[in-house]
């Protein structure tokens, strides 16, 4: 989480210069190469059924990583992953059948109004940004599902980096379409290369292997964090301020997915 929410940080500061859409083309076509070398998954064999599951995990990982990155030009780092938060949320909350994890469902609810734009224009957040985070959470919820369905046939690594190389065919043509120029210059690639490292490449290898060994339930409250770290990058290294209606809503969403962690059979 502090690595990937610190990539985040270093990402946004190279929007101005390559944009979102390049940012994510350069981060996720390099993290797939990485992911390549170091796991070489031509090791193990697939069949057609775990290789759709694989494509469906990455395509799911693409989009989810185009959406937030275009949702972080327009609103702060943490309220962009409060909001995607919603994503790995509705996976809880739909997978268990009890009646308090209607209470947390109202909590996240209400997390998200306090989020939502308010009738104070100078205060208000930016609509779109708020509909594309919560459009990556949405992915990241299909991130979820179809990552642990990959891990009944192959390794962690290998769907990993198959996942990452799928995600790269979605992120790379959208990032040369709309920023074909910083995407194709020498002089980004380095800060590509270590927005790749921190933010895809090593997260989501860890992540991989967390999800296979760990606990479903310690996982999910260990993510419930995940906002928390965002806001603190936002504020150290982005400059980012939030109002005290911001921070009750990173809170209700923080605790709606630790509740409905902790209460989930």
């Amino acid at each position: 989480m502090v690595s990937i929410q610190f990539g985040a940080s270093v990402a946004k500061g190279l929007f101005p210069v390559a944009g979102p859409a390049g940012t994510t083309a350069l981060r996720v076509f390099i993290s797939a190469m990485i992911l390549i070398v170091f796991m070489r998954p031509w090791k193990e064999s697939f069949t057609r059924a775990g290789l759709l599951r694989i494509a469906a995990y990455g395509i799911s990982l693409g989009l989810m990583n185009i959406l937030f990155y275009f949702s972080l030009e327009r609103i702060p780092l943490g309220i962009a992953v409060a909001l995607e938060f919603t994503g790995p949320l509705t996976v809880a909350l739909l997978s268990s059948k009890r009646i308090l994890d209607l209470a947390w469902a109202v909590l996240a609810g209400l997390g998200i109004y306090l989020i939502l734009p308010l009738s104070d224009v100078s205060q208000s957040l930016d609509l779109i940004g708020v509909l594309l985070a919560l459009a990556a959470g949405f992915f990241w919820a299909l991130y979820i599902v179809f990552g642990q369905s990959t891990h009944k046939e192959n390794s962690s690594s290998a769907a990993a980096s198959l996942g990452m190389c799928f995600a790269a065919a979605v992120a790379l043509p959208v990032g040369l379409y709309l920023n074909f120029d910083q995407v194709m210059n020498p002089s980004l690639w380095p800060m590509g290369l270590l927005i790749a490292i921190l933010s895809s490449a090593l997260p989501y290898s860890l992540e991989m292997k967390a999800m296979r060994n760990m606990p479903a339930k310690t996982f999910g409250i260990l993510m419930s964090l995940e906002p928390a770290f965002a806001t603190l990058m936002g504020m150290l290294f982005l400059s980012e301020s939030l109002m005290p209606s911001q921070w009750l809503a990173i809170g209700c969403i923080m605790a709606a997915s630790a509740g409905s962690t902790i209460t989930a059979r």
